[in-house]
């Protein structure tokens, strides 16, 4: 199957340079708004969060008057990142030296009382760092007073790990930190959205923070070796080991993620999954018993392969590969990693180039994360490939509805994707012939401008994340595939609807502003530009448009996410194309008032040009929704004289 997202990358170097201060891109451009109280820095993987932390603590310990800095990262190994680090050496004024006592990051459980203790001792003492996970940070809070936080600076690692449902103890004791002291507050994360749709903060809360965002396509883009990357799906019948060779390539440096036990695709026994895999790919020679790295020899050449087992269950055994692939040096050190709950956030295996997921995640941050393992920059590659193997459905089968809602959710999380990494651009007004756009900028005629600072905030910073609200919506996940749902009402009814939801503070002028830029971005970042002399050209549609010549009132006749579900429809069979084609009918979205106000005008225009009403039974899939919205619309009308009789 064809690549549903496919990017270039410049190799500009720019994300990987440093300043006279030893800092890289993001972190200069974290540091300018050092004197920040609450920050929230949305960065991706491997582009220096954990560094910027240091940067930025260390100012506040030494030029803005705060005593302690109390770093919480969500698992163990990850507290490695915060530990001592020489910066002075690159430029910096200070270095990061965190004391072996306050690093709580250690075996043991992250509830023990020691650590709690080892917490609560250091805010009563002049220690100045502290490194715990989110776990330890939860029990020693309890019982706390939040003034302790007075004059520290916390900072929140994987900070998707907040949201604001009741039963999240973590979001809870955030609010409680900023409502009853004066501590600062710092939050990292690659992407500030969660898998369960819920918020992570209130939006009055999300509104305290200063939002510094260093995107995708700038990290990727200023790499020195990664060109491109591309994301695909491959779709199998049966059980997933006897297709995953079809897409495992042993000479590419891989992570394959086998699927939860909980789900679909599992056979319900990991160790025997991974056994199979391994035996699929060649004979075991031998493992190591001091690493744990199992030797095998490839079944075609003969070459051996060193492959690591995260999926063991015993912890013993666990600990030996993990500490075998912290000190992973050269390319040669591993070849491919089985994991099933490990190997996403925080890991770090440059050489990566084949992210290989077995079954549908459910969560978008998951896939980022995941997608994130393949894409840091290394020598040994110039493309990157994130694969995800996915179930085909089956009539025969009772859970056919459930598998192509995962096939569409997957698909609809490619779509995200592409909008995370693809190149972004600025958009403004074109306000006559001669309005001629900057580098970096398209003009559109009958574009809205942000009129309050709040939407150019929103623009500027959130749209990814209200993408991803807009993806996770039950409602769009019905309308997105559904040939027969004209993109205006995508664009002008269901989108707006997710963004009032998202920004209840906004005015009906402001959701109409936020709507055009969501539109606008996601339709242009899934077409195609193409230069041809000195002109630009942008697929959309099926056609190519002269960028110079766009309207916004051509922008939402496109329905900005069909090319992907075309993709897929060109990747199945006829016979697993017509079950989806069911599936998404016996689903569809019921007609309201609001669909059918934008519909009948076109539904007069159908008229005209056909002479005849739109056919209930026709094969073009829109033809019949207008026919269904006539039957709406005669229906409403005999309410309304019953209701009036009556």
């Amino acid at each position: 199957m064809p690549d549903i997202v496919s990017v270039k990358y410049q190799q500009t170097g720019n994300s990987k340079s440093t300043n006279p201060f030893g800092m890289r891109e993001m972190q200069e451009r974290a540091f300018e708004y050092r004197d920040a109280q609450y920050m929230l820095l949305k960065s991706p993987p491997a582009s220096g969060k954990s560094r910027a932390l240091m940067f930025l603590a260390l100012d506040k310990l030494i030029n803005q008057g705060i005593k302690k800095v109390i770093v919480a990262v969500p698992e163990r190994s990850i507290g490695s990142s915060f530990s001592e680090t020489d910066l002075k050496k690159f430029g910096f004024f200070a270095n990061w030296t965190p004391k072996d006592n306050y690093n709580l990051c250690t075996p043991g459980s992250d509830g023990s009382k020691s650590k709690v203790s080892a917490f609560h001792n250091f805010m009563d003492n002049d220690e100045q760092i502290l490194i715990c996970t989110h776990a330890t940070l939860r029990f020693a809070c309890e019982g706390l007073d939040e003034s302790k936080f007075n004059d520290t600076l916390l900072a929140i690692d994987e900070f998707h790990h907040v949201s604001v449902a009741g039963d999240n103890r973590l979001g809870e004791i955030l609010k409680n930190i900023m409502d009853k002291s004066k501590a600062h507050i710092v939050a990292m994360t690659g992407s500030y959205f969660r898998g369960d749709s819920v918020p992570i903060l209130m939006p009055e809360d999300e509104q305290k923070f200063t939002k510094v965002t260093y995107n995708y396509y700038e990290q990727l883009n200023g790499y020195d070796y990664l060109q491109t990357l591309g994301i695909g799906y491959h779709f199998y019948q049966g059980k997933y080991t006897s297709a995953i060779l079809e897409v495992l390539d042993t000479d590419k440096k891989t992570i394959v993620h086998i699927p939860s036990v909980n789900s679909g695709e599992s056979t319900k026994d990991k160790h025997n999954e991974v056994d199979f895999i391994i035996d699929a790919i060649g004979d075991v020679v031998k493992q190591d018993a001091e690493t744990g790295v199992i030797y095998v020899k490839r079944k075609t050449d003969g070459k051996i392969l060193k492959i690591a087992d995260l999926v063991e269950d015993t912890q013993k055994e666990r600990d030996k590969i993990q500490g075998y692939l912290r000190n992973i040096k050269t390319v040669d050190d591993i070849d491919i990693i089985i994991a099933l709950g490990m190997a996403k956030e925080g890991f770090d295996w440059p050489y990566c180039e084949h992210a290989l997921t077995v079954g549908y995640r459910g969560s978008l941050t998951e896939i980022i994360q995941i997608i994130g393992r393949a894409t840091r920059d290394s020598d040994n590659k110039t493309h990157a490939q994130f694969t995800n193997l996915i179930a085909q459905p089956d009539a025969a089968d009772d859970e056919v509805k459930l598998s192509v809602n995962n096939m569409l959710k997957a698909i609809t999380a490619s779509l995200l994707m592409e909008q995370v990494l693809a190149p972004n651009w600025k958009f403004k007004t074109k306000v006559s012939d001669d309005d001629k756009a900057k580098p970096g900028e398209i003009k559109i005629r009958g574009l809205k401008e942000p009129s309050s600072q709040r939407v150019k905030d929103i623009v500027a910073d959130d749209i990814t994340d209200l993408k991803a609200a807009i993806f996770q919506d039950t409602t769009m996940l019905k309308a997105m595939p559904d040939a027969s749902v004209d993109p205006e009402v995508i664009n002008k009814v269901l989108i707006p609807k997710v963004i009032r939801t998202k920004y209840p503070d906004l005015t009906d002028e402001q959701v109409e502003e936020v709507r055009q830029h969501v539109v606008v971005d996601s339709v242009i970042k899934n077409g195609t530009i193409k230069e041809v002399a000195d002109k630009r050209f942008i697929r959309m549609a099926g056609s190519f448009v002269d960028i110079d010549d766009i309207h916004i009132d051509l922008i939402d006749r496109v329905n900005p996410f069909q090319e992907a579900f075309e993709v897929l429809s060109k990747s199945v069979s006829a016979k697993v194309l017509k079950i989806i084609q069911e599936t998404i009918e016996a689903t569809r979205i019921k007609m309201d008032f609001e669909e059918a106000a934008i519909l009948w005008p076109k539904i007069q225009e159908f008229v005209k040009t056909h002479g005849r009403q739109p056919n209930i039974n026709s094969a073009i899939e829109q033809e019949k929704r207008m026919a269904e919205c006539i039957i709406y619309l005669k229906q409403e009308r005999n309410k309304k004289a019953a209701n009036s009789e009556g």
